[in-house]
């Protein structure tokens, strides 16, 4: 029972999986067959397998800078057709002759400056011309015209059935807000309950976020690129701008957070006082993140997350979290920087953000 148990939702995780894939796998599957139909039924093309390759390569099951691989599939193309047309044409072919037309096709695309994507089409392509495909007169050329049919046949598919620029972002988002909240709950609790192994374990944990971030990142450049190019999916640009106005301030709000951890598994390793409020802080930008992740998953101006921020930080003065020790003072410097981070990413900006917090020390008013 156990493993038809475990064979069940290993099947279901598989599926689900596949779910997230499965448009652009269709996009890609569908801009392969036009392609090939645009450069063999219209455009007369005997054997326009560079077309479809092209459609393919340009869409990827991951998505992203569509318009500079359309580019760098042409120039690559073009660069390795050239170099294996003009040798293969002179030395013929065989394991050294592709070994050479590689290197050259390579290096010819290096020094162009081009990205990955150059380097390796000029190779395929390279040793398509030397294996498969004998130089001819006009192959050069018609290969050249494949690769940009499939390229803009791939443009326009992602155009006319582009996936949701939101979908993802929500994904990644919530991923990378669940961690930040996760971890200030954590310290809460290790705080409270002075424990420095918890503190050691969520520093452990927030030492791996950066990935995440990247993810977000991303996602939210893939988005971009949908948005830009489907008509469809213009009206998504404002749900997508805000998560794009969060990624910065959140990144620097994990990064403050590690700090923040740093320092306060320091402090309970030393000893040091720690303030009663401070656990309760750290709750509360807990709560906060929480409801800037519900908001910008509504695609709502995160105005009650921004509200949370503001009331959990009138308690970030050194009168009310102020310790004796070193690592202490820094703990209180790291809550108003995230409360800072937390602020733009709800849509202030640094000089706003930095206005809300009420002043570190309050003066005494003369006799």
């Amino acid at each position: 029972m156990t493993a038809v148990k475990s064979v069940r939702t290993e099947l279901v995780r598989r599926l689900r999986r596949w779910q997230r894939t499965a448009l652009p796998i269709g996009q890609a599957a569908l801009a392969a067959g036009l392609a090939w139909l645009v450069a063999n039924n219209l455009i007369g093309h005997p054997r326009p397998f560079f077309a479809p390759i092209a459609a393919v390569v340009c869409l990827g099951v991951s998505l992203g800078q569509r318009l500079r691989r359309v580019v760098e599939l042409v120039v690559g193309v073009s660069v390795g057709i050239g170099v294996g047309d003009v040798l293969i044409s002179a030395i013929g072919s065989g394991p050294w002759q592709i070994a050479l037309v590689v290197a050259l096709a390579m290096s010819a695309a290096v020094l162009l400056d081009g990205g990955a994507v150059i380097a390796l089409q000029s190779a395929s392509s390279a040793v398509l011309v030397a294996t498969l495909l004998p130089p001819s007169s006009t192959g050069g050329l018609n290969r050249m015209v494949d690769a940009l049919i499939g390229g803009l046949v791939g443009l326009a598919v992602a155009a006319l059935l582009p996936a949701n620029p939101i979908t993802v972002a929500h994904r990644q988002g919530k991923v990378v807000l669940g961690e930040l909240a996760a971890a200030l709950r954590g310290l809460a609790d290790a705080v409270a309950e002075r424990d420095g192994v918890q503190a050691a374990a969520v520093l452990t944990r927030l030492r791996t976020s950066q990935a995440g971030i990247e993810d977000f990142r991303s996602a939210l450049q893939t988005g971009s690129e949908i948005a830009a190019i489907a008509p469809i999916r213009w009206k998504r640009r404002d749900e997508l701008g805000r998560y794009q106005a969060a990624l910065v301030p959140v990144d620097y709000a994990l990064r403050n957070t590690r700090v923040l951890a740093r320092r306060a598994l320091a402090a309970l390793r030393d000893g040091e006082e720690v303030p009663e409020a401070l656990p309760d802080v750290l709750r509360c930008y807990a709560d906060a993140v929480d409801q800037l992740r519900t908001e910008l998953a509504e695609g709502a101006e995160p105005t009650k997350a921004r509200a949370a921020v503001r009331d959990a930080a009138r308690a970030t003065t050194a009168a009310t979290l102020g310790g004796g020790g070193f690592s202490m003072r820094v703990v209180l410097a790291q809550i108003r920087s995230v409360a800072v981070d937390l602020l733009q990413a709800t849509g202030l900006s640094r000089s706003e953000a930095t206005a809300a917090l009420p002043p570190l020390t309050r003066e005494v008013p003369p006799a």
